[in-house]
């Protein structure tokens, strides 16, 4: 039986930033827009931190049941590690997602967003068949692209579009940033997991690319979410606000594009979920402004 302690940290909180990150930049794009609403903001923060747990413990059962998390480094795994019974693990991911689902049809319904309901429900589906399934995309290298799509495109114009009833190229720049940050902290994950993948035989991107691409990737990736600000900067000057997470940059890349592997990418992956909350905060700052 698993303890509470060990349940939060299956959880793997320090993931988090990706799921409040778009909801902020989301918000303050709306307000920018010209119109922002703080409870609908709330609900889908909801949504996005139901859908991060929730997707979190689907991992933990998927690739616990398939074996892949008996040799894996970083943070605990309860299945991988046989702390808690898989069936309890699919249990609190189904909760996870059930909570979510009801906040996302209370927050369609208030912003009379219905058609939302089907952006809802394919982020459902990606939730569930990152690792879950009998063809999961997660091992065939397309995790890094649909955590761009959900937690970003999704993530930020969903929470803009539900509150301001209209998108520009503030909330865009603010979606593309969000999206590729995640995706940066999943190329880390991997790149440090490689090994272990190739053995196991899940084909993420990192174990397709190999050691040096994937770091150029990490590279390009976080380059790219500041060209995002620049974007986002020709609609709504303030938002240049968000360069200031610059030099949270600065860190991790040397990290990753050094000789660095297995446990020595740690700190990279805490670093880069820095850098993701602070360029959300300073991005934020900026469109607020706005």
């Amino acid at each position: 039986m698993a303890t509470l302690a060990q349940w939060i940290e299956g959880a793997r909180p320090r993931t988090l930033p990706a799921a409040v990150a778009p909801v902020m930049v989301g918000t303050a794009a709306a307000h920018a827009a010209g119109s922002s609403d703080l409870g609908l903001g709330l609900l889908a923060l909801v949504v996005s931190l139901g859908f991060q747990v929730g997707v979190n413990y689907a991992n933990d059962y998927s690739d616990g049941i398939r074996g892949t998390d008996e040799d894996r480094v970083g943070p605990l795994r309860l299945v991988g590690s046989g702390v808690a019974d898989p069936r309890n693990v699919r249990t609190a991911a189904f909760a996870c997602f059930f909570a979510a689902s009801l906040a996302g049809l209370a927050l369609v319904a208030l912003s009379n967003t219905m058609w939302l309901a089907l952006a809802g429900a394919a982020a459902l589906w990606a939730a569930w068949h990152y690792t879950g399934g009998r063809n999961p995309y997660g091992y065939r290298g397309l995790g890094e692209v649909m955590v761009f799509v959900f937690f970003g495109l999704f993530a930020v114009l969903g929470t803009t579009w539900t509150q301001a009833h209209t998108i520009d190229l503030g909330a865009v720049g603010g979606a593309i940033g969000c999206g590729l940050l995640p995706s940066a902290i999943l190329v880390t994950n991997n790149l440090r997991d490689l090994e272990g993948d190739r053995a196991a035989g899940k084909r993420t991107m990192a174990v397709r690319l190999g050691y040096p691409r994937t770091r150029r990737l990490y590279l390009w990736l976080v380059v790219g979410a500041f060209l995002a600000v620049l974007l986002a900067a020709v609609q709504h000057p303030t938002a240049l606000v968000g360069l200031l997470a610059a030099p949270l940059a600065v860190r991790p890349v040397r990290s990753v594009l050094g000789q660095t592997y297995g446990r020595e990418l740690l700190p990279a992956l805490t670093q880069t979920g820095l850098l993701q909350l602070g360029y959300a905060v300073a991005l934020t700052v900026g469109l607020a402004l706005a």
